[in-house]
């Protein structure tokens, strides 16, 4: 019988399953799609329960249409958004729908906490800047404006533990989710609980922490009737997406770094000691005892999603047409603009921005429109202003010391070789592209391998599962003309900013 392995990723838009053998092919693999909801302004929300039908139907789907016998799966690991606050009662029922990393609506309630407390000593403790984006300020949300659905919490769980709840009826907390919380100590792993007191929220709410590829328990009779999976199937309690990625990405030794290019972009360097910087983000990485210091940002697919969603109606045309994909026809477009996009410049805040901003007020933005610029220039700049904002994360890394000569891609925008060269030369990087864009779910299976034994050590999981497939390298004469075209756009974020602040206020 084959020793397999199941990967799940509860994403923003959808969730993802795939099933690998041990040497990292693909056996099978599909994906659910669900909403996310905005009841009003600076508020994002998702119903966890969605996830969790999602998960369901994709788990029962692979294993039917790949004819994978449930027996085969030898560990589960899953892996999810950050920033979740899902509120459970004692039975594991979701209390209300979970504000997700996009949600600001904990704004005034993060300035009063950084008034009382002091910002300096919530970023030493936690190795983070106390923003609304973070679990913290949501679970604080619902004790000032939910005291109910507060009072009848009995655990606040993440995007993974409540799908690893669902699958064991295990309450968990993984060391990669924990950076959302303040009170974990980012040097020792540990929860603060006299620092839960002085944030205002309850220690015991918070579960115990588990290494991420412990298995914490085996799928239940009840989660293997939803599932189809087989009652006893090993599970392990999974990470954050961004660190799963890292580790699919093949990313495991210090100064190795990950470039993300899903539907929000970024990029996570790999660390051997909890090095912080308050405009950036840090957090454990799922592999033991190394960190990942981050650059979340915005813009990403994200961008050329809705691109594609609100301009491209003739490209779509196109691509029904000749039956082709609209990616392809508009990377095909965009590869005829020259460098620079003519001075069209795109500022990829399209829901504020994250790292190194945290201007939940920032807007997308084109400058430089003219008579002269097609739908093809727009499309360059969008590939051109997501790179910058990459660029902009790796400089801020800089400030502390931190350098990096090569990132590995992951993610859509990695089977883009227009977008990845883009990258590549706007960064002066070298980028490595792993042969599958799976990276993610990979990443989660590559945890349940180590967890279960099917690996003895992440460095061997990785050598055997992860393949570099094409390799580009920075033109520095392209990189000049980005560099300049880099410092205008960050000249321009300075000089809109408070006109920003001032429309979102009309």
């Amino acid at each position: 019988m084959r020793k397999l392995l199941l990967g799940i990723d509860i994403g923003t838009s959808s969730c993802k399953a795939a099933v690998f053998d041990l040497d990292g092919k693909v056996i099978g693999q599909t994906s659910k799609n669900y909403s996310v909801f905005y009841p009003s302004p600076d508020c994002a929300e998702q119903d966890p329960r969605e996830w969790w039908n999602g998960v369901c139907c994709a788990v029962r789907e692979i294993l039917i249409n790949f004819n994978i016998n449930p027996k085969e799966i030898s560990g589960i690991g899953v892996d999810g958004q950050s920033w979740s606050a899902i509120p459970v009662d004692k039975n594991g029922e979701v209390l209300y729908n979970t504000p997700i990393w996009m949600d600001t609506r904990s704004s005034e309630i993060a300035k009063q906490v950084i008034d009382r407390v002091g910002s300096d000593k919530i970023f030493e403790i936690s190795g983070n800047s106390f923003e609304p984006t973070y679990s913290t300020p949501k679970m604080l949300w619902f004790k000032e404006t939910k005291p109910e659905i507060y009072k009848n919490t009995h655990m606040f769980l993440q995007s993974n533990s409540y799908i690893v709840f669902k699958l064991t009826d295990k309450y968990t907390q993984d060391f990669s989710q924990g950076y959302g919380i303040h009170s974990f100590n980012m040097k020792t792993g540990k929860w603060e609980d006299d620092f839960c007191d002085e944030l205002g929220i309850s220690r015991e709410k918070l579960p115990e922490i588990f290494k991420c590829h412990e298995v914490i328990g085996e799928v239940t009779g009840k989660a293997s009737e939803k599932t189809g999976l087989a009652v006893g199937t090993p599970v392990i309690a999974g990470g954050l997406d961004a660190c799963c990625g890292t580790l699919g990405a093949g990313v495991v030794e210090i100064g190795q770094t990950q470039e993300q290019g899903g539907q929000a972009g970024g990029m996570s360097i790999c660390l051997d000691k909890a090095l912080a910087h308050p405009k950036l983000i840090l957090s454990f990485h799922v592999v033991p005892d190394l960190w990942l210091l981050q650059g979340g940002t915005v813009g990403g697919g994200g961008c050329i999603n809705w691109f594609k969603k609100e301009l491209a109606g003739f490209e779509i045309e196109e691509g029904i047409k000749k039956g082709i994909d609209v990616f392809k026809i508009m990377n095909e477009e965009a590869s005829k603009i020259q460098e620079g996009s003519d001075g069209l410049i795109f500022l990829p805040y399209m829901a504020g921005e994250r790292s190194p901003l945290w201007d939940k007020h920032a807007k997308g933005v084109f400058f430089g429109l003219g008579y002269d610029k097609t739908r093809a220039h727009m499309i360059r700049s969008v590939f051109e202003g997501t790179a910058y904002a990459l660029l902009h994360n790796l400089k801020t890394a800089e400030e502390i010391g931190v350098n990096v000569n090569e990132l590995n891609a992951m993610g859509g925008a990695a089977n883009s070789m227009l977008w990845t060269q883009i990258k590549s030369d706007v960064t002066g990087k070298i980028i490595n592209v792993p042969a599958s864009d799976t990276a993610t779910t990979l990443g989660a299976a590559i945890l349940a391998g180590v967890g279960i034994g099917a690996y003895k050590s992440f460095k061997e999981a990785v050598n055997r599962t992860v393949k570099i497939s094409r390799v580009h390298k920075p033109d520095m004469e392209n990189n000049k003309i980005y560099n300049k075209y880099y410092e205008i756009y960050i000249e321009l974020y300075k000089k809109l900013k408070d006109t920003m602040l001032k429309i979102s206020q009309l």
